[in-house]
């Protein structure tokens, strides 16, 4: 996944984001910092929305079932990969992956998941703490055998 499909992705679901929030056209466009006019354009699939319009969309509505179920249970981790390239920092706690994420490999205290919507993986301790997230499984699985072979000295 990289930006242009998330923006896609995004503008094509705006609509029903917007609406299962029960917000008006005016509503949605004053809180993602856009005119009517233009939200009218991306709902009607005549322009997309931008990278920052798609970044507000996401961050704002973190917790649309719409969002979810284009880019799984966390959207901002989403774009915050495809932003970076890779997210490569203890992070914040996440739920441990039961849904959305299926397994590829464990080692030692850490998993390495691939998400089974965006298909980015990322790398959890076992306290669910996000350590790694990058869409290529190479560098995830890199990243995997640095974490594992510091013998507990990764903290």
């Amino acid at each position: 996944m990289n930006k242009e499909q998330v923006i896609e992705l995004i503008s094509n679901k705006t609509r029903l984001i917007r609406v299962e929030k029960g917000y008006s056209q005016e509503k949605m466009a004053e809180i993602i910092g856009i005119s009517k006019k233009t939200l009218v354009q991306i709902e009607k699939g005549r322009t997309l929305a931008g990278w920052t319009n798609t970044v507000a969309v996401c961050a704002l509505f973190r917790d649309s079932e719409v969002l979810q179920s284009v880019l799984g249970d966390e959207p901002l981790e989403v774009i915050e990969t495809i932003a970076h390239n890779n997210v490569d920092r203890p992070k914040s706690k996440s739920m441990g992956g039961k849904v959305w994420w299926k397994e590829i490999a464990k080692k030692g205290e850490f998993r390495l998941q691939q998400n089974m919507i965006s298909q980015h993986y990322r790398i959890l301790d076992d306290e669910h703490v996000r350590w790694f997230s990058t869409f290529d499984l190479e560098e995830a699985t890199s990243r995997l055998n640095e974490l594992t072979s510091r013998g507990g000295n990764y903290k």
